[in-house]
């Protein structure tokens, strides 16, 4: 096999360029073998370097079904790279592990591929090939035995690929058409409105100290005595704490009724929103 035979087949297989493909060769004396280590070592000291970039753009994969499903994000540093073919097919097949690992990531980076090479493995390829900083980002599996899954996908990039995604887990024995229209709308109203929890008791008491440290904040210098101070505050926190739980928010589909009110509406006895799960690239 001549040399330009032998970089025409080390391009085919790893997607260097030919400048590189040949140093290869020449370095491993015509090994192909040792010549793709060459450009592998080559192409981890290149990923290392794109690592220390800012990568805000990217794609959220979702794989699953009604009683198991997975989303995984995987940032990229610009928008064009999110729409590229190898990217796009690394991260449907990293999206299959995930949802086979729920989401547990030291799993899913060791796990291998079609190619045989792990996950780790893999994205040090694709970054040495691609030339961008790509990380694997925030990742949920949602699978509760008593619960059915509903989600939206909004702003398609393709198939199952998106830039936001709501995956949300409903409970109850019904099994109708209004039921699963309702998980639909309940997907597409988080995406809208992002709540931070199912109900008020919910959000994180960190959030809510950063949230009275904002009004305070806001306040102080308002000239106002403290008694009105702390009406005010505690007017802004109670608004605070209604605005982002799911529950207590105005209904998307119907501005002036709240979620609670919808759901009593339905007349299902048993049905509970078990959780949900909502991430956006570059939130």
């Amino acid at each position: 096999m001549s040399d330009i035979e032998k970089i025409k087949k080390l391009r085919q297989s790893t997607g260097a360029g030919f400048k590189d493909c040949n140093t290869a060769i020449q370095e491993a004396n015509g090994d192909l073998e040792k010549a793709v280590e060459i450009l592998r070592v080559k192409g981890i000291s290149k990923a290392s370097k794109k690592m220390s970039r800012e990568a805000n753009e990217g794609v959220i994969a979702l794989t699953g079904d009604e009683n198991k499903i997975s989303l995984i994000e995987v940032n990229c540093e610009t928008d064009f790279v999110a729409k590229n073919e190898n990217f796009i097919n690394f991260v449907k097949e990293l999206s299959e592990i995930n949802n086979n690992c729920s989401s547990d990531i030291e799993k899913v980076k060791s796990s291998n591929m079609k190619n045989s090479k792990n996950v780790e493995e893999n994205l040090i390829d694709i970054i040495a090939k691609i030339g961008e900083k790509i990380t694997i980002g925030r990742s949920k599996t949602i699978s509760n035995p008593s619960s059915k899954n509903f989600f939206y996908l909004h702003t398609i990039v393709k198939d199952n690929l998106s830039k936001l995604a709501v995956v949300v887990s409903l409970e109850s024995k019904d099994q109708s058409e209004k039921m699963k229209f309702f998980g639909k709308q309940l997907s597409m109203h988080i995406a809208a409105s992002n709540p931070l929890s199912i109900d008020v008791e919910g959000i994180k008491s960190d959030v809510i100290k950063k949230e009275e440290d904002l009004v305070f904040e806001e306040l102080k210098n308002s000239g106002k005595p403290d008694e009105i101070i702390k009406k005010i505050s505690l007017g802004k926190m109670n608004k605070f704490k209604e605005e982002n739980s799911l529950l207590n928010q105005f209904w998307v589909m119907e501005p002036k009724k709240k979620v609670k009110q919808i759901i009593n509406e339905l007349k299902i006895p048993d049905l509970r929103i078990k959780e949900f799960f909502r991430i956006k690239i570059g939130e």
